[in-house]
């Protein structure tokens, strides 16, 4: 019987790392929204052993973000797409992207997003697509959804109370 270390409950952050939280999932889907779709691809982009690349794809198959597809018969060979999961999982990516060149890279920006018509590097910011309004901490807060059971009832007030603090 396997124990697990972290239940996630009804937490939609913690079921999504469940199924994509490990740095070689995550890169996996980077390299997969931006076009790599063959095993022989992803090994050289990430420089990853085989043995965990076969994993790690066959976890993200399961979990939906990928579709295997047979692209040879002799030998059979399978090219990995984004679903429509895995294509939703995109602005995650971007938001990292940004994150991580705004906060680690010590160095410069090594990577970024451009407008492929213009070249200029974009500012990814995540907004609210009801009102269009940049999403931060000062307008929009963590609550309860209808389905919420009393864990996260429990959280979503416990949330409010210390923003009542101040």
């Amino acid at each position: 019987m396997t124990t697990r270390a972290f239940d996630p409950g009804q937490c939609p952050v913690g079921r999504t790392l469940e199924r994509v939280g490990d740095t070689w999932s995550l890169m996996i889907l980077r390299d997969a929204l931006q076009g790599l779709t063959r095993f022989d691809e992803f090994e050289k982009s990430l420089g990853v052993a085989p043995n965990i690349l076969a994993k790690r794809l066959a976890g993200l198959v399961q979990s939906g973000f990928l579709e295997r597809r047979p692209y040879q018969e002799r030998p059979v060979r399978h090219a990995y797409v984004p679903t429509a999961r895995g294509r939703d999982f995109a602005p995650v990516l971007t938001a990292l992207l940004a994150f991580g060149n705004r906060h680690f890279a010590d160095e410069g920006i090594a990577g970024q997003l451009v407008d492929r018509t213009t070249g200029r590097a974009a500012e990814p910011i995540v907004v609210d697509a009801v009102s269009g309004r940049p999403i931060d901490g000062e307008t929009f807060t963590y609550a309860a959804g209808p389905a919420a059971g009393q864990t996260v009832r429990d959280r979503a007030a416990l949330i409010e109370a210390r923003r009542g603090r101040g």
